[in-house]
């Protein structure tokens, strides 16, 4: 019996104004849906009913070893002190990101399903931390998952001045260092694009996602480091 995991899912078109790139509403929460729909380049914008599955285009694409790192960040990663890990802090981190307040938004988009899923994905080696530390102060970070040579971002949080981006940008200098093809920051913003985010189109995008996706890491955690990328496989 073949499994559609989408197939309770209701297709919406794509609006050119809509930078989300709503394509469907629906389905449930599951880590097996949240691993399936990368290699479609879609993702939940919330874990609320009824969930909203989103594509954006133009979509922000970091190649890991061409992060642009402007001079008042430079003085951060040199003089500030962070120190940065990699699932050291996870649930702190999750609970960081959900409670820290943001400009515009009332309430938060990480619901306990979308945690119940990401806490399983951990588990499983697959979802990933990032914290940046202040002497013991967690002061930043951020979460998203790795799947063959890609990295999804899901979301970050800050209490001191460019923590988050520190933890970025350290972690994208150690994807490059082990082999990994794609950073995926979603919807494309000045932000983003300031660290150097490339906007691409939604088709551009699903064939870049599908390369990173032919390659293969074991699946781990990365508390004692980021393992490399071991080889090419044929996932499609």
């Amino acid at each position: 019996m073949t499994v559609r995991p989408f197939a309770d899912l209701v297709p919406v078109r794509p609006r050119p104004d809509d930078p989300a790139g709503l394509v469907a509403i629906g389905g449930r929460i599951t880590p097996e849906l949240l691993i399936a729909a990368v290699p479609l380049g879609i993702f939940p914008w919330t874990g609320r009913d009824p969930i909203p599955w989103c594509s954006p285009s133009p979509r922000a694409v970091f190649s890991p070893g061409a992060i642009r790192v402007p001079r008042s960040l430079r003085k951060s990663l040199r003089n500030r002190g962070y120190q940065v890990t990699y699932d050291r802090a996870f649930e702190a981190v999750v609970r960081a990101c959900a409670e820290t307040p943001r400009p515009g938004q009332p309430g938060t988009w990480i619901t306990p399903n979308l945690v119940s899923a990401w806490t399983t994905l951990h588990a499983r080696g697959v979802y990933h931390s990032v914290e940046v530390w202040l002497d013991d102060d967690l002061v930043g970070g951020l979460l998203g998952m790795a799947l063959g040579g890609a990295f999804l971002g899901d979301t970050m949080f800050h209490r001191e001045r460019d923590a988050s981006k520190v933890g970025f940008v350290s972690l994208c200098n150690d994807l490059h260092k082990a082999g990994y093809r794609l950073v995926d920051g979603q919807a494309s913003t000045g932000h983003l694009a300031s660290l150097g985010a490339r906007p691409v189109p939604r088709m551009e995008y699903l064939a870049l996602i599908k390369q990173a996706l032919q390659l293969s890491a074991t699946p781990a955690a990365w508390d004692a480091g980021i393992p490399a990328i071991r080889h090419a496989r044929s996932v499609f």
